[in-house]
């Protein structure tokens, strides 16, 4: 059961809590325009979520426990321990899902320009045949000022 089970509850809230932190993170980004903005969001993603191993002391007679964390916590706790091996490992981890993030949200971005290309290409090949008399000599670089009469 989710509830009784404490491993997949602090998981469970951790995604919750990060998705959380992604959405105010890119809604705060709104300055930026949309490429920067969609690629520092994923590659953020990407060091929030790339999960790594670690191996912890429970006792003094050599007992250790053995889990999954988010890699950027396990660097962290590894560089506060002075576990150079460890650190080095999750911080690889690290570095490679945070340029797999930014990569996909480049990606993202250039399939968002293509769609809207597609969409504009397929708007004006509609209007094409139905032109007004108005319209046939207007160039749609330039803005029309509105007509009375």
């Amino acid at each position: 059961m989710l509830i009784s089970d404490s491993i997949p509850l602090l998981w469970l809230s951790y995604a919750a809590l990060s998705l959380v932190v992604l959405v105010t993170g890119y809604l705060g980004l709104a300055f930026l325009p949309r490429l920067p903005r969609l690629v520092i969001t994923w590659a953020v993603a990407g060091v929030m979520w790339v999960p790594s191993s670690f191996s912890t002391p429970l006792n003094d007679q050599g007992d250790a426990y053995t889990g999954m964390a988010p890699a950027v916590v396990v660097a962290g706790l590894a560089f506060l321990e002075k576990d150079g091996g460890t650190m080095a490992s999750a911080l690889l981890l690290v570095a490679v899902a945070a340029a797999l993030g930014g990569l996909l949200g480049l990606l993202l971005w250039r399939r968002g320009r293509g769609a809207k290309r597609r969409s504009n290409g397929d708007s004006q090949g509609d209007r094409t045949g139905t032109t007004s008399r108005a319209d046939r000599g207007r160039d749609d670089k330039t803005r029309r000022e509105p007509v009375v009469g």
